[in-house]
């Protein structure tokens, strides 16, 4: 997930250089007054945002397979110690009722 979140941040970054040199030399228009750098950060994100969909699909689908795996051990585990909860659970009641 590291690794998709990197790639990702460097798209984005390479993103915000294009667009902050086509908003520096008058080719993208310019923000209103002192919103330029907002205006930069938000065409950044909205161009960056496809090209990441797009080139990251592979290195997205490895990331959810992960942690899907992840997901299936915690549930495996927790499964198991329900289990034996039942089980000591049962074992404590069996021995009260023979007593």
């Amino acid at each position: 997930m590291l690794r998709y979140t990197l790639m990702r941040l460097g798209i984005f970054a390479g993103c915000f250089v294009v667009v902050w040199s086509l908003v520096y030399f008058g080719i993208a228009p310019r923000g209103l007054g002192a919103s330029n750098g907002m205006w930069v950060i938000l065409l950044s994100l909205v161009v960056s945002a496809p090209i990441s969909f797009v080139v990251l699909r592979k290195e997205r689908d490895r990331a959810s397979v992960q942690i899907v795996q992840k997901v299936d051990r915690v549930k495996a585990n927790l499964d198991a110690n329900r289990s034996q909860e039942d089980e000591a659970d049962d074992t404590s009641r069996a021995q009260g009722q023979a007593s």
